[in-house]
């Protein structure tokens, strides 16, 4: 049984703060280096991904008589190191 070690940070951020942030992401995943940084709350995670990355995109648009409309993007990515 292996173990799994969870680190999550929610915030609320500026679009501009998020495009920063997710460029800062993307710079990591495009450095010609085996090991990438991510950033997350107040914590920087090292990564090792391979050259192929399993990329999953889900949109959801809801609509709530009582709660009024919601939008969210989920984009998860994994690998094997």
């Amino acid at each position: 049984m292996g173990m799994a070690q969870r680190t999550t940070a929610d915030e609320r951020l500026t679009r501009s703060d998020l495009a920063a942030y997710l460029a800062g992401l993307s710079e990591e995943f495009e450095r010609d280096s085996e090991e990438i940084h991510v950033d997350v709350g107040n914590k920087t995670i090292s990564l090792t991904p391979p050259e192929e990355v399993d990329c999953s995109v889900d949109v959801v648009e809801r609509t709530s008589m009582l709660r009024g409309s919601r939008e969210t993007i989920k984009i998860e990515l994994s690998w094997k190191p």
